[in-house]
């Protein structure tokens, strides 16, 4: 018994690969991994760092573990807080204030 007319199966023109749809996938994948990266940069506010600006940046100011990030052009250097104490000489250059809010000012001499 053979069927023909507008219920038949044509088959011809119908991608019949089952891993055609993972090419979509992967396409969709990369979208979102794109925007999940921009999204970080946008959130953590770097986007200074990919500019041509001198940029300094510190990390967890107060802290042990504070870092100081400077960036001068395309070379990023990136400077640790130690235990030890500056010795030598030297001179007065200014005087901080530590206002109510707990924010600090320093002022030239």
């Amino acid at each position: 018994m053979r069927r023909t007319g507008k219920r038949s199966l044509d088959l011809e023109g119908v991608d019949t690969d089952p891993l055609s749809g993972m090419a979509n996938l992967f396409d969709v994948a990369m979208v979102f991994a794109v925007a999940l990266m921009v999204a970080m940069v946008i959130n953590f506010r770097m986007t200074d760092m990919l500019t041509e600006d001198e940029v300094t940046i510190v990390k967890n100011p107060g802290r042990e573990d504070m870092e100081i990030v400077v960036k001068k052009g395309r070379e990023i250097t990136q400077y640790k807080g130690s235990e030890s104490k500056g010795q030598g000489k030297g001179k007065r250059i200014g005087v901080a204030y530590e206002l109510e809010d707990g924010q600090i000012i320093y002022v030239p001499e």
